[in-house]
């Protein structure tokens, strides 16, 4: 259940309820697509991160191990050993993006692994079921991942068949839930809107998916490469008509200055691999702007990655040590700096919530959005 408790102009400060525990919103989803977050970070180390939500692949969890192993072992919150919330994607989007061979029908996609190509067919009813084993908190809904830009009538076209999808997810893991060995009885449903670059088909299948009732509405197929204007245009058109009582979530984004600027209109939950990936090649995130760290100018710098940062790395190791194990490709590189990045995300989200609370966030976005996508 989402509970609003304050709002600056469309800027939204809810908590949400499940069975693994309170989200406080706005916030941002930490990205372990095969069961961990790339780096070397494990379940252990996310509360001292402000984790508080992990978003795991269903496709890549259904490939391997298999969902079915993972159900044999407890679900996902045991095979992982994390206790808070757990969003599950639908797979629809790794379907669409990684497999080479596809064929959509209404039943759903037979499609290729990209791991071995082997054949495999998924619907909704088949995503539902796998979400169930993995007994995440939040199940999203199966739906066509359209191209963006995408042609007019083909559009219309996928949302309607996204639409019926959508429906039959519902139907199906209401009788999963109710099955007395599933994993998670209250597993959650969240639906997805679709629908390109048009304003009106957008607008339709938000008010459509709607009137579902479900436990939580997204904005899918964006952050795909679009201009941030295109995007930031799609949340206006959408929000308008998305259910004020339930969380909103806008997939796959994206950047600090991205994520304030959706904030500010009206969105409260976010994912994104960007601070891991970024991490990784050591592009670094801080409270004065992006941070490249292997430049020349680091190699005998003694400061921390960010001196206003609380994270693990910044409070114990240097710009110098940093920048020197990842030119050595050095494992514990890539961890230190997954680390940092992930802990200024979720303080960022911290941040952005006592501000809405104070009424101040409008004074903290025109301030921080110009810094914050400054490159050092």
């Amino acid at each position: 259940m989402y509970k609003l408790l304050t709002q600056e102009g469309k800027a939204r400060r809810g908590d949400f309820d499940t069975v693994h525990g309170t989200v406080h919103m706005p916030a941002f989803m930490n990205v372990g697509t095969a069961g961990a977050i790339k780096g070397g970070i494990s379940s252990i180390d996310l509360p001292g991160l402000g984790c508080q939500v992990e978003l795991c692949n269903t496709y890549h969890l259904h490939i391997r191990p298999g969902d079915t192993v993972i159900r044999s072992l407890g679900g996902l919150h045991r095979f992982m050993n994390w206790r808070g919330p757990i969003l599950t994607d639908s797979g629809g989007f790794q379907v669409f993006s990684l497999a080479k061979l596809r064929q959509i029908r209404e039943e759903g996609v037979t499609f290729r692994s990209h791991v071995d190509g082997k054949r495999i067919f998924m619907g909704p009813e088949e995503s539902m079921r796998i979400q169930s084993n993995l007994g995440s908190t939040i199940a999203m809904a199966f739906d066509e991942c359209i191209e963006n830009p995408a042609e007019y009538a083909y559009t219309e076209q996928s949302i309607a068949r996204t639409t019926r999808w959508l429906h039959r997810c519902k139907e199906e893991l209401a009788v999963l839930n109710a099955r007395p060995d599933t994993v998670n009885p209250r597993q959650m449903l969240f639906g997805i809107n679709q629908g390109s670059t048009y304003a009106d088909l957008r607008a339709r299948h938000m008010r459509e998916i709607a009137e579902l009732d479900l436990d939580g509405y997204a904005i899918g197929g964006l952050a795909v490469g679009e201009p941030a204007e295109e995007m930031y245009r799609t949340i206006d058109i959408v929000e308008p008509h998305m259910p004020a009582d339930k969380p909103r979530y806008l997939m796959g984004v994206g950047t600090p200055v991205n994520i304030i600027e959706a904030v500010w209109r009206g969105v409260d939950l976010f994912d994104c691999v960007m601070p891991s990936r970024n991490a990784r090649h050591g592009t670094l995130f801080t409270w004065d702007g992006v941070r490249i760290i292997q430049n020349a100018k680091y190699e005998t710098d003694p400061l921390p990655i960010d001196p206003a940062c609380g994270c693990p790395t910044c409070q114990n190791h240097s710009r110098a040590y940093v920048r020197h194990l990842l030119r050595a490709k050095e494992i514990l590189g890539y961890r230190l700096a997954v680390a940092h990045n992930l802990f200024f995300y979720n303080d960022l989200m911290a941040r952005i919530r006592l501000e809405i609370e104070g009424g101040t966030f409008a004074r903290f976005r025109d301030e921080m959005a110009p810094r914050l996508d400054t490159r050092i």
